[in-house]
């Protein structure tokens, strides 16, 4: 149950700070948040990827799994 919910921790972490550093060089912050569409939203989810995988092979896990300690 806790590397389900570190799972979803991490998610809405990278998907959002991720997205809102894409947005802001790209022009894509809107009033409610940031809006990406064709190349910043293929970068977006290429970094949130590259966030599990490159987390999980070379720093023992993610930042949610470390805090949570799973």
């Amino acid at each position: 149950m806790k590397k389900v919910f570190a799972f979803i921790l991490d998610f809405i972490t990278s998907f959002g700070g991720f997205g809102y550093l894409i947005a802001k060089f790209t022009g894509g912050l809107t009033e409610g948040g940031f809006e990406l569409s064709g190349g910043p939203a293929l970068l977006l989810f290429a970094l949130v990827i590259a966030y599990f995988v490159v987390l999980n092979r070379f720093a023992g896990g993610t930042i949610w799994k470390h805090i949570l300690r799973v």
